[in-house]
């Protein structure tokens, strides 16, 4: 059975994308910090741990080590704080760099020497305001274009060794992650994708034959609407 470690399994995108990997038989650790209202069933295990120290990072994956090889990591926690850059505070900006950018660096340097035995796959779950000008969000897309450039370099460093490294850029999703900003998605179905859309595309990736990489990977809705709080 493969093994995968997903990052933000507790809600949204991250708790589409476990549910999605179960069903197609991997065993999955997951990484959160709440497991009190998820129950994922016997093929899981919740680890709680506080990305935003790298320490943390470290120790869990050393004991992660000791019961498994992992074949797929998905980095998809995140954090998003929008409105004027002068704001935003330097512990919001912090907090987006350590969670949004340094942390997937840490977990892929920390896991690649078993995904390149393993010829395993790193997903990076970006945002599309990494692929355009992002007004009142520059820091958090700046660490979303981060994530992307870094998916891109390192797939060139390591693709001869097997290992497939691939992001994602969602559009507007409907998740929890709008609840505590001052705007969200359209009231209209086709103006958000939701994150089994994610997770689909997660299966898509996974999908493909060996010798195929599907490394970049953009869903948008069909509608764009933003509704204001």
């Amino acid at each position: 059975m493969k093994k995968a470690l997903v990052t933000g399994a507790t809600s949204g995108i991250g708790h589409a994308i476990v549910e999605k990997l179960l069903e197609l038989g991997y065993f999955v650790y997951g990484v959160g910090r709440d497991f009190s209202k998820v129950n994922f069933g016997e093929n899981f295990e919740g680890i709680q741990c506080d990305l935003f120290k790298y320490q943390n990072i470290e120790s869990m994956i050393r004991e992660l080590r000791k019961k498994a090889e992992i074949d797929l990591l998905i980095n998809s926690a995140g954090v998003g704080y929008f409105g004027p850059h002068e704001e935003i505070n330097a512990s919001k900006l912090h907090k987006m760099i350590t969670l949004n950018l340094e942390a997937p660096i840490i977990l892929t340097q920390l896991l690649l020497r078993d995904l390149k035995k393993n010829k395993g796959t790193i997903i990076n779950i970006s945002s599309i305001t990494a692929k355009k000008s992002s007004v009142f969000g520059c820091a958090y897309s700046a660490t979303k274009a981060g994530l992307g450039h870094f998916s891109e370099s390192l797939f060139d460093e390591i693709r001869k060794t097997g290992v497939k490294v691939v992001c994602v850029y969602p559009d507007i999703t409907k998740t929890p992650f709008y609840d505590d900003l001052n705007f969200s998605q359209g009231e209209d179905p086709q103006s958000y994708i939701l994150p089994e859309c994610v997770a689909g595309g997660v299966e898509t990736i996974l999908s493909q034959r060996d010798g195929t990489v599907i490394t970049q990977l953009l869903l948008q809705p069909q509608k764009h609407m933003i509704k204001r709080k």
